[in-house]
């Protein structure tokens, strides 16, 4: 029975809401990736290219006859806003390279893993670039930790210090079981499951509570496709150890 790999899907998704909401707003400023830009002629130009390659990148990754298309333009798209972003590493940049970079390897993964044969090297090189990601991910929660505190719900119990304790520990343990190999598939899926949860419990009511504001709509749509690149290292692991099996 053929397996179905949903990560690839919402990631698509992901990018297509992505491409409406530059296209609705419009606004270079609010979008952080374009900003290094502002200072060059006519930098909407690049903000619309942006939005058409997510458009077309993030529907052509959900059919098989043009999923490979989809993945290379999505991951040159995701690959240029980390570069925008290093520039301004030292002065906290680095958060956005690496958000933006951990986008392009869930490209990465699904152009190997739908090459003629698997180009497994393609597909590797995007795994372990997302288990460097997740470093990131770990790190900025220290580094920002008032910050992430402050966006855990009140409600939660035991309390905002707890999860955001927790997650950031979450985000190691991954990073190393990723890295390690070492129970790396149920690594990926509680991650997954772990990013799902901020986008319901963190993103999604901010949306509902602030629909005007266009930082608030991002956010969601990022989480949602980190989440899904994550997912694809999930869906990818389950095909590297179901060829295991079939080769022993």
């Amino acid at each position: 029975m053929r397996t179905i790999h949903l990560g690839r899907y919402i990631y698509g998704v992901a990018a297509i809401f992505s491409g409406i909401l530059t296209l609705c707003w419009r606004d270079l400023n609010a979008w952080r990736e374009i900003i290094p830009l502002d200072k060059v002629p006519h930098p909407q130009t690049f903000l619309y290219i942006a939005a058409a390659i997510q458009l077309l990148g993030g529907f052509a990754i959900l059919w098989a006859s043009t999923r490979r298309i989809g993945a290379i333009l999505l991951g040159i798209i995701y690959l240029i806003f980390a570069l925008l972003s290093a520039p301004d590493m030292v002065a906290g940049g680095w958060v956005n390279f690496f958000e933006e970079l951990s986008l392009a390897s869930g490209a990465l993964i699904v152009l190997g893993t739908n090459s003629p044969g698997g180009s497994r090297a393609l597909a590797r090189i995007g795994y372990v670039l997302f288990g460097i990601c997740v470093i990131s991910f770990t790190a900025a929660q220290v580094v920002f930790f008032s910050i992430t505190k402050s966006l855990v719900p009140k409600w939660i119990s035991p309390g905002q210090s707890f999860w955001a304790i927790a997650t950031t520990i979450a985000f190691a343990l991954a990073a190393v079981a990723l890295l390690s190999g070492r129970s790396a598939l149920l690594a990926a899926r509680l991650l997954t499951i772990m990013l799902v949860g901020f986008g319901v419990l963190v993103w999604l009511p901010i949306i509902f509570s602030k629909p005007h504001q266009l930082f608030n709509w991002t956010e969601n749509v990022e989480n949602l496709a980190i989440a899904a690149a994550a997912w694809i290292v999930a869906d990818f692991l389950v095909q590297k150890h179901s060829a295991a099996a079939l080769a022993s």
